[in-house]
């Protein structure tokens, strides 16, 4: 910790936990738990917009794979995976043996961060190497050429081995300036080239001219994938277990994509005018809701004053007439025992004051509501007192019985609602969280009478833009996509995914380079504020 200038932040006891029995009463036996120390550190993070992953910038051929060999050569295998897979201890186990050599490695990747030098970056140490450039190849969905050099002898030390380092992407126009400022972090010797992308979309492994190996992306994501697999096949519904796994064969599927039917400023500067009054919103919640804090964000940046209101507050004489909007935020209210968002709905019909107040709300003509996920859910459950919401679906168990949190393709079919104004046709990337979000309508004349109406307004699309019931692109299994509707004249919408949590570009688990300090969700929330004037 000293020459890496790292402080260990608390203190843990577990070092000393230990449990103590005795044989037949008599001789006493112990065993001292945990085996292994685990040191964790932090750090300050300046720019959460500099971030590298493991995909790959796929379509340039320009570009080179370097490895960062902190083991120096030593190629290790004690305590592997390979290892132990063979039934092995493996020997001598990796160590960082120099940790100055560390601490130059941290320095000379964030050199190359901060100039943007770097495309992509996976560290080696948790399956190896090999391990390593396939979870970058699955990540950019394209094909790799390594070629092993003849001072990489061991081969399989060399693939395998968990020594610390990382592979990093980087053009090979810039592969100079990369190497000088290798050689100012004094890590020069630790840095080759090993590969390069290739366009067969396979994984090719040469020793010189040699091939060692040739195997297909999709075979190594599948046998990657197969344990996963068989686990979720015993834990989860099977079918959609079978679809996603057969998903890594699909050559056609090009994963996530963003198609705008609208121009949206990304900086936010021109839209809304801020200087104007802002309106007042409940950010509402129940015990168990956690997503206020990204719902109140999100409409605070275009112009709303957002209030944290409890259902406490509004059984102990808080009044709804003085907000324009209302938003019912996501989490478990309840913990869900009574059904997704049920107990929270029905706390409302069973309570004459929480009934009329909120009654009153929805039925003036110059208020407007969102409900996501768990507000998505309660909403729903109290359609009765919404106007024009008495043909809104219910939303139960998830088709894969299991709690999904994807980030996948959606679509806004309709301009019906208030907040999807001009963005009719649209597929934006968007997260979902949730075990309850099945749409299951009560019978055959509301799903016709919504769809007539144009009140569902948002579905789960694939790849191809192209509706979806295909796990896990639809990740709860709803009839046609569906995951959002409206009210017939669009003031009150039920969605649930999650666009509140991904309005700032850097909330967004991927996204194009070309969007700026916003996504285009912040559309959602301009429109509200557009149409409270």
């Amino acid at each position: 910790c000293i020459p890496l200038g790292v402080s260990i932040p608390v203190g843990k006891d577990s070092m000393s936990m230990r449990t103590v029995w005795k044989d037949s009463g008599k001789v006493e036996n112990k065993v001292v738990a945990p085996v292994s120390l685990i040191v964790s550190g932090f750090a300050q993070v300046r720019d959460v917009g500099l971030t590298l992953t493991p995909e790959l910038m796929n379509g340039n051929s320009g570009t080179v794979l370097l490895l960062i060999d902190l083991g120096c050569g030593k190629n290790r295998l004690g305590g592997s995976i390979l290892a132990e897979t063979a039934k092995q201890l493996g020997g001598e186990v990796p160590d960082l043996d120099n940790p100055e050599l560390l601490r130059g490695f941290f320095g000379f990747v964030q050199s190359l961060l901060e100039d943007q030098l770097v495309l992509a970056y996976h560290d080696r140490s948790d399956g190896g190497l090999v391990t390593t450039v396939c979870e970058m190849m699955f990540a950019g969905r394209c094909g790799i050429s390594l070629n092993l050099k003849d001072s990489q002898a061991d081969h399989v030390g060399f693939l395998f081995s968990e020594e610390l380092g990382a592979v990093i992407q980087v053009e090979r126009d810039t592969l100079s300036e990369v190497n000088d400022r290798s050689r100012k972090f004094g890590i020069e010797d630790q840095v080759m080239e090993i590969g390069t992308m290739n366009s067969g979309d396979r994984l090719d492994i040469y020793a010189g001219d040699e091939l060692l190996l040739s195997q297909s992306r999709s075979a190594c994501q599948q046998a990657w994938s197969s344990t996963s697999w068989q686990m979720q096949r015993l834990r989860d519904n099977p079918f959609c277990a079978d679809q996603e796994y057969l998903r890594i064969t699909d050559q056609q599927d090009s994963g996530l994509f963003c198609d705008l039917t609208f121009e949206y400023d990304s900086e936010f500067r021109q839209s809304v005018n801020l200087s104007l009054q802002k309106p007042g919103i409940a950010i509402l919640r129940e015990q168990g809701v956690n997503g206020h804090l990204e719902m109140a964000a999100a409409f605070e940046a275009v112009g709303f004053t957002p209030h944290d209101v409890t259902m406490t507050d509004i059984l102990g004489g808080m009044k709804l007439d003085g907000f324009k909007g209302l938003a019912a935020c996501g989490g478990f209210s309840f913990g869900d025992v009574l059904g997704a968002g049920a107990g929270w709905g029905k706390s409302i019909l069973y309570n004459d004051v929480l009934k009329e107040e909120f009654a009153g709300f929805f039925s003036r003509t110059d208020t407007f509501g969102l409900g996501v996920c768990n507000g998505c859910q309660m909403l729903s459950c109290i359609r009765d007192i919404i106007p024009g919401a008495e043909h809104w679906p219910d939303f139960v168990r998830n088709t894969s019985e299991q709690y999904e949190a994807r980030f996948i393709m959606a679509e806004i079919v309709s301009e019906t609602s208030i907040l999807t104004t001009d963005m009719k046709g649209s597929m934006i990337p968007v997260p979902t969280s949730h075990g309850e979000g099945r749409v299951e309508y009560r019978n055959t004349d509301d799903k016709a009478m919504l769809e007539d109406r144009n009140q569902v307004c948002m579905r789960f699309v694939d790849s191809r833009g192209c509706v979806t019931e295909r796990y896990p692109l639809n990740p709860n299994g709803s009839p046609g996509g569906a995951t959002g509707f409206t009210t017939r004249d669009g003031r009150f919408t039920i969605l649930m995914p999650h666009p509140e949590r991904v309005f700032l570009t850097s909330s967004n688990p991927w996204h194009p380079d070309r969007w700026g300090k916003y996504s285009p969700w912040i559309k959602l929330f301009e429109n509200a504020r557009n149409w409270v004037g």
